[in-house]
């Protein structure tokens, strides 16, 4: 019996303190409150002049650039003197370089050999530059496969100027070799004779 007596007390006390609570809050809900600590501030107004912008749409535009009437001078080519040994067709006259070739060897045959590449040699530069002209004659022996052996200047003129060009040239040669029975064979005392001339 404790039981429910106690129950029944406690709602009995229970609700008029929820009813207390819920007039406490409402009270404080409707009441406006204010803090008497926090002082009214008043916030400064914010005037914008009245101004007017102007958007300026009338730029004024650049003069268009006319083409020139005439071209612009040519820029001279600077010119450098390199001592070097090299081909200078431009600083002298025209080179012109003959080649001749005849034999001394034994030349009959099943099948003559016949020359398939000459190369012409370069003219000495300062031979072209100082006008000298002249002639070289290589001679050499063909071998079975077409190719040139021990090429040898023998007659020069002027001595000292052209033999290093046309033994250069001259080892460039290609022959179709001698065929003799069938087999090919060596050929020798071959001659080349350069002739180096200056056109006028």
């Amino acid at each position: 019996m404790n039981g429910p007596v106690r129950l029944i007390i406690s709602i009995a006390l229970a609700v008029p303190v929820v009813v207390g609570l819920f007039m406490v809050m409402h009270s404080l809900i409707d009441k406006d409150y204010e803090n008497p600590e926090v002082e009214n501030r008043k916030i400064a107004d914010l005037v914008q002049p009245d101004e007017e912008i102007e958007l300026e749409t009338t730029t004024p535009k650049p003069d268009k650039v006319e083409d020139p009437e005439e071209p612009p001078p040519e820029l001279e080519m600077v010119q450098l003197d390199l001592d070097m040994d090299i081909d200078a067709e431009n600083l002298a006259p025209t080179a012109k370089v003959d080649i001749n070739i005849t034999t001394t060897g034994m030349s009959s045959g099943d099948g003559e050999y016949l020359p398939i590449v000459k190369v012409a040699p370069i003219y000495p530069r300062r031979a072209q530059t100082r006008g000298i002209t002249g002639y070289c004659i290589v001679e050499y022996t063909v071998t079975t496969s077409g190719a040139i052996r021990d090429p040898q200047p023998v007659d020069c003129q002027p001595s000292g100027v052209f033999e290093r060009a046309s033994v250069k040239a001259a080892e460039k040669f290609k022959y179709k070799p001698r065929v003799v029975d069938g087999e090919a064979i060596e050929v020798a005392g071959v001659q080349n004779k350069f002739t180096y001339e200056l056109e006028q």
